[in-house]
């Protein structure tokens, strides 16, 4: 028998701690933890973003020739409403999108789920009225433009980007009732 003995003054190595970076090639913390439609309204939630920031960008974008013929898309109320409803869903879509990153990263400490599917169910279909109505008030605007009005261009590409936009919220609305109704039902 050999007599080994740890003396208190040796310090023991410290244990390791589990980091949130670490991760095995078989089960990552993403794939593990995350249901498919995390990513799919994740993917959705950037692609309204992308939609209708280049919506409201193609309004507001300053064009040489609009300079000259001193016309803009502020002298057309209805390409205002289009305007700030896309940048309205433009911040929205961000939200949703940070908050969904911030989810994946702190594991849902930012918003409970309870709350957000509450959130969602009705930010996700007023944001959709409210980009079907946009998309819809600028078509008769752009109906009475000339077609070699470079505006008319802006706001063509504005109101197809816009209802594109309104197609992606539709979906996204469609997981967040999937989502409020497994909560009920389950």
């Amino acid at each position: 028998m050999s007599n080994i003995s740890i003396s208190p003054s040796q310090p023991q190595p410290p244990l390791p701690t589990p980091s949130p970076f670490s991760f095995s090639v078989a089960s990552t913390r993403w794939s593990s933890r995350r249901p498919p439609i995390h990513v799919a309204n994740l993917f959705l939630r950037f692609l309204a973003l992308v939609l209708s920031s280049a919506s409201a960008l193609s309004l507001a974008a300053p064009k040489s020739s609009l300079r000259k013929q001193h016309t803009s898309f502020r002298d057309y109320p209805e390409l205002v409403y289009c305007f700030v409803v896309n940048i309205l869903v433009f911040l929205y879509a961000a939200y949703q999108l940070f908050k969904g990153i911030c989810d994946i990263v702190h594991r849902g400490i930012f918003i409970s789920d309870m709350v957000s599917d509450y959130i969602s169910l009705i930010f996700d279909r007023l944001a959709g009225y409210l980009l079907v109505s946009a998309s819809s008030v600028a078509i008769p605007v752009i109906q009475q433009m000339s077609n070699g009005n470079p505006l008319w261009k802006a706001a063509m590409v504005s109101a197809c980007m816009s209802f594109a936009s309104f197609l992606v919220i539709a979906f996204t609305a469609l997981l967040s009732g999937y989502r409020f109704c497994k909560r009920i039902i389950w």
